[in-house]
């Protein structure tokens, strides 16, 4: 009788398994696909399990049915409109979805906007048609258009550095200070003048989880705007609060309702709860997208016209999307985004009671928040957050640590972001090993590296900030 065998018998008693894993040249020879699958995966076992990564703020979970369409339409190329027609009706559809919820005044049956590989992308993408449309401007008028700046504050996300390098933008920074935690306004209007291509306020900021004040950016920009004469138009970077807003704060009014906001930006692979990577851009009128951007290929069997910095990606996402705004409604939205602030909110009180912390904000506009050693526990504190940040990854949790922005730099913080996927049981065994950590840092007899560097004014840097 022939003995069966284990495939993971096979896979474990391969030479493969005994020597290292390819890091140079591909190698000369095949490896069976189960034993390759096996190796890659390896690799990425001892990692922190995705939904104990509260530094980051893309979805880590997603249901079986929206993983399954994922899966099953990884190969769809979205950008070949031509094989894949319906791709691009599903898509223009999740476009009109997102921006109704901002309240787009658009007539029109299709609104303006494009979807990203991220809303790095889609930043990019609302800073280059603000650019264009002032330079259109000044080219009219006879004016010189070689100086063109941007306004926002420090708390930037680095997609903000990028796009004002690679497009020679002077980016312009209004301070974050403990006095003014989110934009301050008044100094941002005193940085404008007739090269501003745009102000870009954020809806979500990344290192704190605050809003900035849109509607007070709104109407100070538009007395601005009547005095000078100029038309200094807002980009609202919404990755993370574009989604959490219209659910959680449907009354606020920081999107197309503001006369001067004239595009959006977000994440749909945040809170919009597909995996990554997905963005979305959406203008307020077709009149604010520069036809400079739109380019037209006919090499794929028909002619197309694609607006974005990326050519072909997965659609993936974009199903995944489609599949959300369907199965979700905006019953669900409400219902995961609620449930995500009741437990940041649960977290941000339990840690803001602990004797050795403090929190960054008395409340909570997003799901997510910082906090602090207080003064006076820290001048006799042995430990930092630092050596917190490693005790929690020793249980599996990535809560990073990490220095504010200039200004307030010598600030140490630590952040949680709660997204779908954290229950009330997964925040209990967190305060649980945050307290075990602490009770353990404090019987420490002497100083920690991190410690020793900080009172040398030393810069201390965590293992990781943000995606």
């Amino acid at each position: 009788m022939k003995k069966e065998t284990n495939s993971e018998d096979i896979i474990f008693g391969s030479e493969a398994m005994r020597e290292p894993a390819p890091s140079e040249f591909i190698p000369k020879h095949k490896t069976p696909a189960d034993t390759a699958y096996q190796i890659v995966k390896d690799e990425t076992f001892p990692q922190t399990q995705p939904r104990l990564n509260l530094a980051t703020f893309v979805t880590t979970y997603m249901d079986d049915y929206g993983t399954r369409l994922m899966n099953e339409s990884v190969g769809i190329n979205y950008i070949d409109e031509t094989e894949y027609p319906r791709v691009a009706v599903m898509c223009g559809r999740c476009i009109n979805m997102v921006a109704n919820m901002w309240h787009s005044p658009e007539k029109s049956e299709w609104k303006t906007g494009a979807p990203g590989i991220g809303s790095s992308e889609a930043c990019m993408l609302g800073g280059v048609a603000a650019w264009l449309r002032w330079r259109a401007r000044r080219k009219a008028a006879g004016k010189p258009y070689d100086k063109p700046n941007l306004i926002m504050s420090t708390a930037y996300q680095v997609v903000w550095e990028k796009f004002c390098q690679l497009w020679q933008i002077e980016m312009r920074t209004v301070p974050i200070t403990s006095k003014h935690p989110t934009l301050d306004i008044e100094r941002a209007i005193e940085m404008c003048d007739e090269n501003t291509i745009c102000i870009v306020p954020i809806a979500g900021v990344t290192w704190t989880g605050m809003n900035d004040d849109i509607e007070a950016l709104n109407d100070a920009l538009e007395q601005y705007n009547r005095i000078t004469g100029y038309d200094i138009p807002i980009h609202v970077d919404a990755a993370s609060g574009g989604f959490i807003l219209p659910f959680i704060n449907p009354e606020k009014k920081w999107d197309f309702r503001l006369k001067w906001v004239l595009s959006i930006s977000t994440s749909g692979h945040k809170y919009g709860l597909v995996y990554p990577g997905l963005g979305w851009i959406v203008w307020k009128d077709r009149k604010y997208l520069p036809d400079e951007m739109s380019f037209s290929v006919n090499y794929l069997g028909a002619n197309i016209t694609q607006v974005g910095l990326n050519f072909s990606r997965p659609a993936a996402q974009i199903l995944a999307q489609y599949y959300n705004f369907i199965h979700l409604g905006e019953e669900g939205y409400k219902e995961i985004h609620m449930n995500s602030m009741e437990i940041a909110g649960y977290c941000h009180d339990k840690i803001g009671q602990m004797p050795c912390f403090e929190n960054y904000s008395d409340t909570l506009e997003n799901p997510l928040f910082i906090w602090m050693m207080k003064p006076e526990y820290e001048k006799k504190a042995k430990w930092t957050l630092f050596d917190l940040q490693d005790r929690l990854m020793q249980k599996g949790w990535m809560v990073p640590a990490y220095t504010m922005p200039k200004d307030i730099e010598d600030m140490v913080v630590m952040r949680i972001v709660v997204r779908q996927g954290m229950s009330r049981d997964m925040a209990d065994m967190l305060i649980a090993d945050i307290k075990e950590a602490v009770e353990d840092l404090e019987r420490l007899e002497y100083p920690t590296p991190s410690r020793i560097a900080a009172k040398k004014a030393e810069r201390s840097k965590g293992h990781v900030f943000t995606h």
